[in-house]
């Protein structure tokens, strides 16, 4: 894989760990996950599979630092390389559509909603839940899904606009 790949998805993780930290919550808290659309977003800029286990690896490391969830620092990084996973196969699966803003979109929901169901799953199981597991779909995964959809579409195109304009070639 080359170094200049490595570097972009490094970049596009760091501002997507930083805004993600300076987004306010809004909703009862729900924020839109900068961190997850830039995750999806170089998923869908390099869709390799080296690419995509770096990026779940340093999602993970990521969401592991910066999470107030007690005990949530395993389930970060078991969900984001898991999610990588999945959305390698969704993404090649559809990679001739995935320049159209609706497909984007679902890809970013459905991450967001695999990422969400994941974190949970694995945080019942290794620390268990503060209430219960419906409840937590229900007022948060479900949100922030729609919330990351809609974002993902947006982050990718302001993306790809400015690689266009920069001139930089990936793969």
């Amino acid at each position: 894989m080359k170094l200049k790949n490595n570097i972009f998805t490094t970049l596009l993780l760091a501002i997507g760990f930083i805004l993600h930290q300076i987004t306010p919550g809004i909703l009862g808290g729900m924020k839109f996950d900068f961190l997850l659309s830039f995750m999806f977003v170089s998923l869908l800029l390099n869709n390799k599979f080296e690419n995509t286990i770096l990026t779940g690896l340093l999602a993970g490391l990521l969401s592991a630092m910066a999470t107030t969830f007690p005990g949530g620092q395993l389930p970060n990084i078991i969900d984001k390389l898991i999610t990588c996973l999945a959305l390698f196969i969704v993404i090649k699966y559809l990679s001739r559509f995935k320049n159209n803003p609706i497909v984007v979109g679902v890809i970013g929901g459905l991450g967001t909603f695999i990422s969400g169901i994941i974190f949970l799953g694995s945080a019942s199981f290794i620390t268990g839940l503060p209430v219960p597991l419906k409840m937590l779909i229900v007022s948060v995964v479900i949100p922030t899904t729609i919330v990351n959809g809609i974002g993902t579409v947006f982050v990718y195109g302001i993306t790809r606009k400015a690689i266009k304009l920069s001139g930089i070639a990936l793969h």
